[in-house]
């Protein structure tokens, strides 16, 4: 009788073990649908303040070019007239 009652202790250990095991990869799967959610919304963000940048890059070169081309055409102008 004692044979059997270790060895039904044993499986019930087993049982419990393997229970408990499934329950951390369970939280552990939840942590990490967690990092996988948290992960596309900071991507989501980045895109969108790259598309800010992108768009404030174009402003400023709208206005900077014409202007240094202006620069080096008066430049260009004043060493023509006074050589």
């Amino acid at each position: 009788m004692g044979h059997n009652d270790e060895l039904k202790q044993l499986l019930i250990e087993i049982r419990d073990n393997q229970r408990l095991s499934l329950q951390k990869q369970d939280e552990h799967l939840e942590v990490a649908h967690q990092q996988i959610e948290r992960a596309r919304t900071q991507v989501a963000e980045s895109i969108e303040l790259q598309k800010v940048a992108i768009e404030r890059a174009k402003s400023v070169a709208r206005i900077a070019i014409p202007g240094i081309l202006l620069c080096i055409a008066l430049i260009v102008f004043l060493i023509v007239t006074y050589l």
